[in-house]
């Protein structure tokens, strides 16, 4: 009996150790990828043809000769440039360029040759107009104009043959079978090296392009790509629509992965069936692309019209990530100690970058100091401490500025660099500038709900998790802040006395929405976790009263704990306010709920409201979970929760973008994703996309949203997006360095 009981004991053990390493991410290198780009600085230059080789060189073909990428570098392109570095070469009107044992051979209207092989390869192939070529073994080629064939070995002329009615379009090499296949619109045929016979083997419809590897034929059409053995010519893969863009222009297969280009970018087929997407000035210069080549180190380099794209694939993990975006915040987005987004780039050219005070740069910093925080308590940094003191200092004078007690403003600039607020208009609907009492200075004013989340976010957390001095000071602002709020009847009182546009938390506000629009949920949410968390650190009995006042006088428990399904739009009867506030889902309301639950699970004043809390952003999380937001199923486990979208939220991180440009995007024309019908929440797609491959990055936007025209005018912080997230799994021991 005892051996069973302790064999069922040491079971559950190791049971529940598998499942506790299954939700734990030991951060090894996976492959990140990004893109550096040459653009054509004459844009009456047109290219043609792609070509790498064992030495690294990258030669593009071009009419105005042959062109090398000059001195580019993530985030800052470089060109394309001519190469003048031989001339006998550099003064040839090149038609085509191919490889021999990984070695240039190039082709004009009188020749075939190489410099390579002590530029002993020399065929005169006496075909003018020859466009096409490709190499095989033992110094053998094939040429065409498009109507006529040669294969020769070495100089020796082997076979010369007329194509008919139909027209060659490219040509490939089979060393499996050893023989070149030549692709035309309606066939492809077979030049075999033995008995040096041309022969048709496969007829098809509107074929634009083909590669051959592992026995298999890759062939693009205007329709999408199927697939056939290259031995016995047979359907291996029926036609596939299911694409990113359809009309396909050019194939290759490159270290073991498809990719496709097309008149909207390129397209790499994944092991799960699925594609990533390389669509814009966040991956290439250009979007019609006209040829895909390997590069030397495990790159892929995409000719379009506009230039090359290097698509580098670097092993990199988390943490490596996570310090790449730490130098990004630290270069180009601290303004006074606030983390910030640059929206004045040109082009998205980083040199004229321009910092500015952005309506929600308390938010935003408040993420950020929490990253830092979280990356201080976990790693040890001292520089992790020192940005996060910053930013405590910079949102600790966000109250000392506006003079009034208890009450914070939005930002602070040096005075001049903005027009004043007229007093004669109404608070909320001006601009909220107003001088400082040092005379150096102006404040904005309007201060809002989600700035108090942030600020309370940032107070509660810096009071959990440090000592001392920075402990005492968190607690004293957070003390005024709810002072100020409970002592003006639940409002947040602007410079010009009177309430601002969204900081409203009183009865008569919150319940006087409809209970299914989200306000009334939200306000109360967050006002009752401010509460707790300023009971507990402070001591002070007026806290725990006013929460319990608005809980079950005002009702605000029964609101906050209304399942987020109820949530939608009002019916007609109500005021314009309430309709205009439930028109769609407010995404910006999901970020306040997570950031503000760090205040209200924590700090419940009992057992049975943690569990009613915890029930709530159960239920909010499980209808967010269709976005795969890292940060919001990070929120979700802080609650002490199992299942929180693990494999998810690493997936969300991997996933985001090196390149945090907000370059214009397209993915509304896609074949590939599943529309849904139009709804409340703003859903588009069956799936979300990676967040390489959409538009909207940040945690209070729209995640399924597809497209954006906007093109290189700004570039997002890493700060709040991704450092907040990561560095929370670390915190949370989700991560594993």
């Amino acid at each position: 009996m005892k051996k069973n009981t302790l064999l069922l004991l040491l079971t559950c053990l190791a049971l529940y150790d598998a499942i506790a390493q299954s939700t734990v991410y030991q951060d090894k290198a996976y492959l990140q990828d990004y893109s550096i780009k040459y653009y054509l600085p004459d844009t009456s230059v047109s290219v043609s043809d792609l070509g790498s080789d064992r030495n690294g060189i990258v030669t593009v073909l071009a009419s105005k000769g042959v062109l090398r990428p000059h001195s580019g570098a993530f985030q800052f392109p470089g060109t394309l440039q001519p190469d003048l570095g031989y001339k006998p070469l550099s003064e040839k009107s090149l038609r085509a360029i191919g490889l021999y044992e990984n070695q240039f051979v190039y082709l004009d209207s009188l020749k075939l040759f190489s410099n390579a092989f002590a530029g002993k390869w020399l065929v005169r192939h006496h075909m003018p107009d020859a466009k096409i070529m490709c190499t095989g073994k033992d110094f053998n080629a094939v040429i065409s104009n498009g109507k006529d064939v040669k294969f020769y070995r070495m100089a020796d002329l082997l076979l010369e043959a007329k194509l008919g009615e139909d027209t060659a379009l490219d040509i490939r090499f089979d060393a499996e079978e050893n023989q070149f296949l030549i692709l035309c619109k309606s066939k492809i045929l077979t030049l075999s090296m033995q008995d040096k016979l041309l022969k048709t083997v496969f007829e098809g419809k509107n074929m634009n392009c083909f590669d051959v590897a592992n026995g298999k034929i890759f062939v693009g059409t205007t329709t999408g790509y199927f697939v056939v053995d290259s031995r016995r010519f047979k359907y291996i893969s029926p036609l596939n629509s299911k694409l990113p863009v359809t009309s396909v222009q050019t194939v290759s297969s490159i270290n073991g992965k498809l990719w496709f280009g097309t008149e909207q970018g390129a397209f790499m087929l994944r092991d799960d069936g699925k594609f990533n997407y390389y669509f814009g000035d966040r991956w290439l210069p250009g979007n019609r692309v006209l040829k895909i080549v390997a590069g030397s180190e495990n790159n892929v380099l995409v000719l379009t019209n506009r230039g090359l794209g290097d698509i580098r694939f670097d092993p990199m993990t988390l943490e490596q990530k996570a310090l790449i975006y730490e130098k990004q915040v630290r270069l180009r987005h601290i303004r006074h100690g606030f983390n910030c987004d640059v929206s004045s780039l040109k082009n998205g050219d980083l040199s004229t970058f321009e910092m500015g005070v952005r309506e929600s740069d308390n938010l935003w910093t408040s993420m950020y100091l929490v990253s830092q925080l979280f990356r201080y308590k976990v790693t040890g940094s001292k520089e992790a401490l020192a940005n996060c003191l910053e930013s405590f200092e910079a949102m600790e004078r966000l109250f000392d500025i506006t003079g009034m007690k208890g009450y914070f403003a939005r930002g602070f600039e040096r005075r001049g660099y903005h027009k004043l607020s007229d007093p004669q208009w109404t608070s909320g609907m001006n601009n909220g500038w107003v001088h400082a009492q040092d005379e150096e200075w102006d404040w904005k004013g309007t201060t809002s709900s989600d700035q108090t989340v942030g600020q309370m976010f940032t107070l509660t957390l810096l009071a959990e998790h440090m000592d001392g001095e920075v402990k005492k000071r968190a607690i004293n602002l957070m003390d005024k802040l709810m002072t100020n709020i409970t002592e003006n009847d639940w409002y947040l009182i602007d410079y010009d006395g009177k309430p601002t546009l969204w900081g409203k938390w009183n009865p008569q506000y919150v319940n006087g929405f409809p209970k299914n629009v989200g306000d009334r949920k939200l306000n109360s949410s967050n006002i009752i976790g401010f509460l707790q968390a300023a009971y507990h650190f402070t001591g002070k009995e007026i806290y725990k009263q006013k929460a319990y006042e608005l809980m079950t006088r005002h009702g605000y428990l029964e609101n906050l704990l209304r399942p987020m399904s109820e949530i939608g739009k009002v019916e007609q009867g109500a005021d314009d306010w309430a309709k205009m506030l439930s028109e769609g889902w407010n995404h910006s309301d999901d970020e306040m709920y997570f950031l503000a639950y760090w205040c209200l699970y924590p700090y419940a004043f009992d057992a049975k409201l943690k569990e009613q809390y915890r029930t709530a952003i159960q239920q909010h999380w499980e209808l967010e979970r269709p976005e795969k937001n890292g940060l919001w199923n990070l929120c979700y486990r802080m609650t002490g929760a199992k299942d929180f979208d693990f494999d998810e939220t690493i997936w969300y991180l991997k996933e985001f973008p090196l390149d945090m440009i907000e370059w214009q995007v397209s993915n509304s024309h896609r074949k590939d994703i599943e529309m849904v019908a139009p709804n409340f929440r703003g859903q588009t797609t069956k799936e979300v996309l990676p967040p390489d491959e959409r538009p909207e990055l940040k945690h209070n936007r729209n995640l399924f949203k597809l497209d954006r025209e906007s093109n290189g005018t700004s570039e997002l912080s890493a700060g709040d997006s991704f450092l907040l997230p990561y560095w929370m799994g670390r915190f949370l021991g989700v991560i594993k360095n």
